[in-house]
């Protein structure tokens, strides 16, 4: 390939990328993520985050897994791509959801990919999207992030989350819960709608697959009651009488709904024996949100007045499990409300991408109890940020 023409480069590889991919298997994906970069005069590959977040591991054979603290890491903790020389690294993303690296190494007679930075993001976010496409026509690339060590509880639970990040124009919103092999009862889920944005957090009573059954009704009742254009009361009403039918009054779950309105910043939220989700205004947490309270999901009798709060352009919103405070070490200190409070400030900035601040936290509640969690532990954070979320595309 002559590589002296930068468009009929890019164009061939686009063309290599496309067509090889159509008919691929799922194994066969960074086989064709080579041939489409030789086309750049580059070799390229991928690495893929496990989902614990701690590894990056490579699509394919012949590579070698990465420490987050490697420039490919570097470029995944940051979403920045990181150059030396001859060698670029830039975050693989779907959407804005973080999946892993690409790495991009100059070929004989190529050009520096640091001096084609324009390709390299569409490169990175198409690359991506294939890997997202393709996740679900077979089990290799599920099992090269570590999918292969979950219990059958956190298959099923996995398999009903949505992304783990998403941002638009107005709002971003990211969730993370460990442990990510073994998680039993926790769940979240998020849908936009114009300016309407809907979230929710769950924990399912228990610590087994009866515990992922119970949280894997409730988060179908809700979805189902919101798809139906239902307010945060009658999606509660609906888990309550689904729950009450089907474990004949034995099964509960504890949970937080909200509801944004990201042309005002006015948010709505319903508590069902939940920890109440925290305001983090400019840094800090500015309040708890402790203005809703109603029983557990699945005991009903009582009726519960959403909470409401109005944000303020920036303003973010934590939800977590008691998993987290109530996470203790090997004396039996518990985590606390005020550590969680400590971390979030700490690692919450604006040269800290949203995703990154959850996994920082996590990595400090797992060290808490020596990485070995008890009980599941989930965030999930909302930002309000009119005319923000692209801090977090690729440069």
């Amino acid at each position: 390939m002559n590589h002296d023409d930068p468009d009929k480069a890019v164009l061939a590889f686009l063309t290599t990328l496309l067509d090889g991919s159509h008919r691929a298997t799922p194994d066969q994906l960074a086989a064709v993520v080579a041939d489409a970069g030789r086309m750049l005069g580059w070799d390229l590959s991928a690495h893929l985050v496990t989902f614990d977040q701690r590894w990056l591991v490579p699509l394919g054979d012949g590579r070698e897994e990465l420490g987050l603290d490697t420039p490919a890491g570097q470029a995944f903790r940051t979403m920045r791509p990181v150059h030396d020389g001859d060698t670029s690294w830039v975050p693989l993303l779907d959407g804005v959801e973080r999946l892993g690296t690409l790495t991009a190494v100059r070929q004989p007679g190529g050009r520096r990919p640091a001096d084609h930075t324009a390709t390299l993001r569409w490169a990175s976010l198409l690359i991506g999207h294939l890997v997202a496409v393709m996740t679900p026509y077979g089990d290799n690339i599920t099992r090269t992030r570590g999918g292969a060590s979950r219990t059958v509880e956190a298959e099923l639970l996995w398999n009903l989350l949505p992304p783990l990040t998403y941002a638009s124009d107005d709002v971003v919103i990211t969730g993370l819960l460990e442990p990510s092999e073994r998680v039993a009862g926790d769940a979240f889920d998020y849908a936009v709608h114009g300016t309407c944005v809907d979230l929710a957090l769950f924990d399912g009573a228990g610590h087994d697959l009866t515990s992922g059954l119970l949280t894997s009704v409730v988060l179908a009742t809700y979805r189902n009651q919101r798809r139906r254009g239902a307010d945060l009361g009658d999606c509660a009403r609906e888990i309550d009488r689904v729950l009450a039918e089907q474990t004949d009054s034995a099964g509960y779950a504890t949970g937080v709904l909200a509801r944004l309105d990201t042309a005002t910043g006015v948010l709505h939220y319903l508590n069902a024996g939940h920890p109440h989700p925290l305001l983090l205004r400019d840094g800090k947490v500015l309040e708890v949100l402790d203005h809703s309270g109603r029983p557990l999901f699945g005991l009903g009798g009582q009726e519960a007045t959403a909470g409401r709060v109005q944000l303020r352009p920036g303003d973010q919103v934590v939800l977590f499990t008691d998993g987290i405070t109530e996470a203790r070490d090997d004396a039996g200190v518990f985590f606390g409300l005020q550590r969680l409070i400590d971390l979030i400030e700490q690692h919450d900035s604006v040269a800290t991408p949203p995703p990154e601040t959850l996994r920082l936290v996590l990595r400090d509640v797992l060290d808490h109890q020596r990485g070995r969690l008890q009980d599941d532990a989930t965030l999930l954070k909302i930002q309000w940020s009119p005319g923000g979320g692209r801090e977090l595309l690729p440069a």
